[in-house]
């Protein structure tokens, strides 16, 4: 499949309040104590608030009661992208400082941007010696190539003929940072930082949406008629960046690498025939399909970069429903749920707030390893 072009958001319709939203309207209050530190003991036993988005009615449930809320026919379309242990950390060579590394992007399979730490100190031409889990020294080196105007590192990583496989005895799950551990690399999260049909490695971030899913609930779903697809978003610093910009508009995304593999399309696109519904599992399945369709009425099996950028006002083109989890304030995921709330309008912020507020009462877990919201 040859590369597409990067993709960016185009708004159907010009709307006057998309030039006055600004960041901090989308901010919201969250107790500490409601950020979730630990999974749920069991994937399916989440909490799941349900939003209809024609009436702004919500009620209660728990994930493994989803096969009620979908119809025979309906198409499930999940990211597959695999995290990886991208979190290194080892020793500056010739000066002895500690060095920290969180993987960002793939340039090729021994060549990748990453976020340093202390950056002042590893400056170019710094070569830093990798430690394996335990905390002991390896013949793996790192060798800082460049630096772009944001901080990061370009890494060129030696000593190994296939880095890709060493990260699973070098590194440690990229947990985001309001997730705090005592010590060192939690073995939960190794296997519960990940969905159960993660398959293509690349990922620095889960697909959170997916994490509820278990074998018994996707055969349920399967025997109830309900059709469940694949494709590939790799989960980058563009989905986590915050928004530092005043106005939304003026944000800019980090593009990153998708596929759409030619089976998935075929599914798609004979259930937009059937007129069935598309059910996105998480912002990143959803940001995929959006992108190949502001160019495409049918799709194809593609592959590319998408850096768009879905905020109120946004028409949406593919998908009629979405599961996914609860956002940080003034973030991009937050702003892309709120259009979906209400397509080219700007009103569903005031939506999907009120929604936020019923769940911190119900005392609802937020953000990566928090309760699901599906939105439909």
């Amino acid at each position: 499949m040859a590369p597409s072009k990067t993709k960016s958001a185009k708004p159907r319709r010009k709307i006057s309040a998309l030039y006055t939203l600004k960041t901090a309207d989308f901010n919201y209050n969250l107790p500490p104590s409601l950020i979730a530190q630990e999974p749920a003991k069991q994937r399916d036993s989440a909490q799941m608030l349900t939003l209809d988005r024609s009436t702004g009615k919500t009620t209660h449930r728990q994930f493994h009661e989803l096969p009620a809320l979908l119809r025979p026919g309906d198409v499930l379309v999940m990211n597959d992208s695999r995290v990886i242990p991208a979190r290194l950390h080892g020793q500056k060579i010739g000066g002895g400082a500690s060095a920290q590394m969180l993987l960002l992007e793939k340039i090729d399979e021994s060549d990748w941007w990453a976020m340093i730490r202390p950056g002042k100190r590893l400056p170019i031409g710094t070569q830093i010696l990798l430690h394996n889990k335990r905390g002991q020294a390896t013949e793996i080196t790192a060798t800082v190539l460049g630096k772009n105007t944001e901080g990061h590192a370009r890494l060129k990583f030696e000593g190994t003929k296939d880095f890709l496989s060493t990260l699973d005895q070098l590194g440690e799950a990229p947990l985001p940072p309001y997730i705090r551990r005592p010590t060192g690399n939690h073995t939960t999260d190794t296997t519960r930082y990940q969905t159960i049909f993660a398959d293509s490695p690349g990922s620095v971030a889960a697909p959170t949406a997916g994490l509820h899913f278990t074998p018994i609930l996707l055969n349920t779903l399967r025997r109830r008629g309900i059709i469940t697809c694949t494709l590939t978003l790799h989960v980058g610093f563009g989905t986590f960046a915050p928004v530092k910009a005043e106005r939304i508009t003026d944000h800019h995304m980090h593009a990153e690498r998708y596929t759409l593999p030619s089976a998935t399309a075929a599914i798609i696109n004979q259930a937009r025939r059937d007129h069935r519904r598309i059910i996105a599992v998480g912002t990143t399945t959803l940001r995929v399909l959006e992108s190949i369709t502001q160019e495409n009425t049918t799709l194809n099996s593609d592959s590319g970069r998408t850096d768009i950028f879905i905020h109120p006002p946004y028409e949406f083109q593919i998908v009629d429903g979405l599961i996914t989890n609860f956002h940080l304030p003034q973030s991009t995921l937050l702003m892309l749920i709120s259009a979906f709330a209400t397509p080219g309008e700007t009103v569903g912020r005031d939506m999907v707030l009120a929604a936020y507020a019923k769940a911190i009462r119900k005392k609802y877990r937020f953000f990566s390893y928090g309760d699901a919201m599906f939105i439909q």
